[in-house]
Order: structure tokens, then C-alpha cells, then sequence
């Protein structure tokens, strides 16, 4: 009987401790599980590792089961892990949707919508365009966000995203904007002092501006120039789209940048190698926002800049930065876009 009254007691205990279990700790929990390292997650969020460790061990106490086997390449499920998961991620959903809900309301046309894009197309397609949208509407304010980290609108890091590759959750609305076509360019300045190859086996002789950033395919680059390596030739590596651009027409070397920064009015000279490459953008956003006014009418402004029968750079077809010119002269009209690519110091 004693034995009873004790092991009835235990499971008491227990229970309690579990209803005491932080939500924020499952969060850390998922964070962990999808970065497979708690330096990487605690990195991403924002903590010290001892203090995520800390926070598992917790976790793992309250709820008395191990979650992760830990070993020096890392975090791995345990069983106990792998079948708590799915629930954990299943109330994650359910949460982020009650904060959808309560930020939108169908019939109001006021209010921020938070649209996270690409740096490139984000600064220099977006950006002079948002302007004028929001001389129209003046009672959204659309937070602009260009990085080229990808924002998971499932978990509310934004409301918008426009991306380089189509999500697969459910929970999300997939539209495809158009296609951006990568091209290798030179300044006016460095085809006077150097030349440009005019074979790939003459791209030894010059320098390549490389980009390394998420979302941006890192074997592309040799891929397309048909070459096992890029050594001896890389010149400059960033991982911004602006600092490529900026390094190009500072005459640094060859860049690959799309064929829409030529046709809008930046002083460049296409490398014409037989080479191109593109990449595709991806709109997406929760279908929660599909009754939120404000979501719906910068959707469909953004599909309409966008819009490859208007803006023929956006095609899926290629045309070559030279042909674009004349055929983009009404897009770059009203926006001084050559004034704000072309804008580097001497």
C-alpha cells in the first residue's frame, strides 16, 4: 500500500513538472532538432550555447525522456525525440496561425504587411517601385526586408516572401514571378584596360567576382563555366548582390548579375562566353492572408511588377542584355533607377 501511495505520488510529481514545461523551451527543442548542433541553434537564436544545453537539459527533466543523443558531430533524435517532434511542430502551426488571425482582419486596407525578397531584386526592382505604391496606398506600410537569408513565412518571419526556390509546405500559396537570367558582365573601364575574354579558356587571364550567400547555388558558377574549379580566379567573394554589383563597376572584374541591372541603366558591358545561367522567383505566402486585405492588394502589386509580358527581363525565355535596353526604356521611366544603380563614388 505504502509502495502504492508512493508511486502514485511520483506520477503526480511528474505530471506536474510536465504542465510546467515552457512552450519556449519546445521552441528551443524544435530549433535544435532542425540545426542538428547547439551551437548552430543557439547561434540562430540568439543565446549562448551553455544557456541552450541548459535549457534542453530542462526540458529533458520535466518531461523525463532524453531527446537528443549528443555526440561530437552533433545532435541526433533519440526515438523518444523523433515521436515528440511532429506534436511539438503540430502546436507550433497552430500558434503561429492564432497571431495570423489576430494581425489581419479582412476588411481593412490598413496596417503593415512584412515582404522579405532577394537583395537584388529587392533594392533595385522593389524598392523605387514601392514608392509610388505607397503614394496610392497610403495606410499600408510594407516593411521591406532584402537579405539573402530565406524567411520562413510558415513560422512568421514574414508575411511575403519572394525566394529562389518553391516551398513545399502545404500551409503556403506558390506562385512563380518570373525568371531572372544570369549573365557575366564587365565595367566600360575594365573592357579599356583589360579586355574581355571571348573563349573560356581565356578566363584565366581574368579575374571573377564570386557570390556565396544562402540561396545561391555555390557549384553553379563552375558548373556553368564548365570548369572542375574556380582556383587562381576568384578574385573578390561576397555575399551580397550589391557588393557584386558595386565590384563590377568598379572594374574589379567579371560578375555574374541578371540581365535586368543593364537593361535599368547600369554602365556595364555583357560578357558574351556562351554561358548563362538563371534562377527562378518564387512568390509564397500563408493562406491564412488570403482574407486580409492589405495582404491581397500587395500580392497582386507585386505580381504585376513582376509581370513577364510586361517587363520582358522577367521571361523565362532568354534575351540578351543588349536587346533589353531599348525594350526597358518605359520601366526605367519615372524611377531614376540609373541615377540609383550607377550611383558609386569616384
Amino acid at each position: 500500500m505504502q509502495q502504492l501511495l508512493h508511486r502514485g505520488a511520483a506520477l503526480m510529481q511528474h505530471r506536474e513538472e510536465a504542465s510546467d514545461t515552457s512552450w519556449d523551451d519546445l521552441k528551443l527543442f524544435l530549433a535544435c532538432a532542425k540545426y542538428k548542433s547547439f551551437r548552430n541553434a543557439a547561434e540562430e537564436l540568439g543565446l549562448t550555447s551553455t544557456t541552450l544545453m541548459r535549457r534542453i537539459d530542462r526540458l529533458e527533466e520535466s518531461i523525463d525522456c532524453k531527446l537528443f543523443l549528443r555526440d561530437q558531430s552533433g545532435l541526433t533524435l533519440s526515438d523518444e525525440g523523433a515521436a515528440m517532434i511532429a506534436d511539438v511542430a503540430h502546436m507550433e502551426r497552430h500558434a503561429f496561425n492564432v497571431f495570423r488571425r489576430a494581425s489581419r482582419s479582412s476588411n481593412e486596407t490598413a496596417g503593415t504587411v512584412r515582404v522579405a525578397v532577394t537583395e537584388g531584386p529587392g533594392n533595385f526592382w522593389i524598392l523605387p517601385r514601392l514608392i509610388d505604391f505607397q503614394k496610392t496606398y497610403r495606410k499600408i506600410t510594407v516593411d521591406l526586408r532584402c537579405a539573402m537569408e530565406q524567411a520562413d513565412v510558415a513560422r512568421l518571419e514574414s508575411d511575403i516572401a519572394i525566394q529562389l526556390e518553391p516551398p513545399t509546405n502545404p500551409d503556403l500559396i506558390v506562385a512563380k514571378l518570373g525568371r531572372l537570367h544570369i549573365y557575366p558582365f564587365v565595367s566600360k573601364e575594365y573592357e579599356t584596360l583589360y579586355g574581355v575574354p571571348a573563349t573560356l579558356a581565356e578566363l584565366n587571364n581574368h579575374r571573377i567576382i564570386k557570390q556565396s550567400a544562402p540561396q545561391v547555388d555555390d557549384s553553379a558558377y563552375a558548373r556553368v563555366l564548365g570548369l572542375k574549379s574556380l582556383a587562381g580566379i576568384v578574385g573578390i567573394k561576397t555575399n551580397s548582390s550589391v557588393g557584386i554589383l558595386y565590384a563590377v563597376e568598379r572594374g574589379a572584374g567579371i560578375g555574374f548579375l541578371p540581365t535586368v541591372s543593364i537593361a535599368l541603366g547600369a554602365p556595364l558591358v555583357a560578357v558574351d562566353l556562351g554561358v548563362s545561367h538563371h534562377a527562378d522567383l518564387w512568390l509564397t505566402y500563408h493562406k491564412e492572408f488570403r482574407a486580409s486585405e492589405r495582404h491581397k492588394i500587395v500580392v497582386d502589386w507585386l505580381k504585376k511588377i513582376f509581370d513577364p509580358k510586361t517587363h520582358p527581363c522577367f521571361r523565362d525565355e532568354f534575351i540578351h542584355p543588349n536587346a533589353l535596353v531599348p525594350m526597358m526604356t518605359a520601366a526605367r521611366e519615372g524611377f531614376g533607377l540609373t541615377g540609383y544603380i550607377a550611383a558609386t563614388p569616384t
